[in-house]
């Protein structure tokens, strides 16, 4: 029995100080489905949340206090975004006026694989990598957005695209790997891009 009450104080710690929030912190989850406790909660939490910032419920996010997000953006549900708690672990900027979809999954670290006969989950993780959205991009629904990446400012990411490289301003990007297909031109519409940008 003592030990049963062990384990449920340790729990209950644990989702009080963990640097994370997401649907399996149950102490705080429920404050995402009210926007002052929301604003609250996001606040303490990450490291920068602007005043008109949501984290809506159903969105997972751990080492919160690498992870900045800007002014009018919302994380919906189903998103993941994952930075690194460690000291030196790398952040996660989500700048100003950012769309995102429903889906997206934003990493900073990675799996290595480099030695055969290690099962991977044994072989740790290459260094870690800080992730950028700039102002104004766009992300589409179910994108994957891997570690070292910058999406440039005014891009748009095609939905279900892996983004496994930076894209620059103003460019669209899809597939898997996200490749650049197109510019986006102020003033006119968005226009193929030439071959220099699809290397």
């Amino acid at each position: 029995m003592f030990s049963k009450i062990k384990e449920i104080t340790s729990r209950i710690r644990f989702w009080q100080t963990a640097d994370r929030i997401g649907p399996d912190m149950p102490i705080t989850y429920w404050m995402l489905y009210f926007k002052s406790s929301m604003k609250r909660l996001c606040q303490k939490k990450f490291k920068y949340f602007a005043d008109d910032a949501e984290f809506r419920p159903g969105a997972y996010a751990t080492g919160c206090s690498k992870i900045s997000i800007g002014k009018r953006v919302i994380v919906r549900p189903l998103s993941i975004i994952e930075s690194d708690t460690s000291s030196d672990g790398a952040e996660i900027i989500i700048e100003d006026d950012v769309l995102l979809a429903p889906g997206i999954h934003i990493y900073t670290n990675n799996h290595q694989f480099m030695n055969e006969s290690l099962p991977i989950i044994e072989q740790g993780y290459y260094d870690v990598q800080k992730v950028i959205l700039k102002k104004g991009c766009w992300i589409g629904a179910n994108s994957i957005i891997l570690p070292g990446v910058i999406i440039g400012q005014n891009s748009v990411i095609g939905a279900g695209s892996i983004v496994t490289r930076s894209i620059p301003d103003f460019a669209v990007a899809v597939g898997s790997p996200a490749r650049v297909i197109k510019k986006i031109k102020s003033g006119t519409r968005t226009e193929n891009v030439k071959n220099d940008y699809q290397n």
